[in-house]
């Protein structure tokens, strides 16, 4: 299950001039992976899981199966890439805001950032179905021919949901409905 939520801001945003403040109502969805598991209980789960690993090859390897401890690295090297690339889905963001002219998808993976706008009027929020039903369906907005997927990490309940409330926030093409709803914040 993944993290996200909703923040409308409109002209009563508390941050002062210099800092960012909204002019006119805008929406900011922030989706980003759940990552439950921290550094620490990563490296703890590792050591527990490297223990009984190496020391039942140790022992297997001083009774003469000495073949045992090169797959029980091998393994353990496995479980620690698994681990990495789990940890590293953490720093995966993405942020949508929009404005009463735009839509702009910020995405963030690792130290890499990425900025994408649409004007408003013109861009479509398109819930895509794979062909195969063991895949997942693809979320994307798009508008002149450029598009960009959103919400890759989410569950496919999670992606129906922010479906909906994106459609709602932008519209269809030659449609843009008002943002309303200033200075709430609310999840879907």
């Amino acid at each position: 299950m993944s993290l996200y939520h909703a923040i409308f801001c409109g002209r009563n945003d508390p941050r002062p001039e210099g800092a960012g403040a909204v002019d006119s109502a805008q929406a900011r969805i922030v989706i980003a992976p759940n990552c439950s598991l921290s550094v620490r209980g990563a490296a703890l789960f590792f050591l527990v899981a490297c223990v009984p690993c190496f020391g039942i090859a140790g022992v297997l390897t001083y009774l003469g199966f000495w073949p045992v401890l090169p797959f029980a690295g091998l393994e353990m090297l496995l479980l620690g890439v698994a681990l990495h690339l789990s940890l590293a889905r953490r720093h995966h963001h993405q942020t949508i805001v929009i404005s009463e002219t735009d839509v702009a998808v910020l995405s963030r993976i690792g130290k890499v950032e990425s900025e994408v706008v649409f004007p408003r009027h013109w861009a479509q929020v398109k819930l895509r179905r794979s062909a195969s039903r063991l895949h997942p369906s693809r979320l994307v907005i798009e508008s002149h021919g450029r598009q960009c997927p959103v919400g890759d990490f989410l569950t496919e309940e999670e992606r129906r949901g922010l479906y909906g409330k994106l459609h709602g926030l932008i519209g269809r093409v030659n449609e843009s409905p008002n943002i309303g709803l200033a200075g709430e914040a609310r999840g879907f």
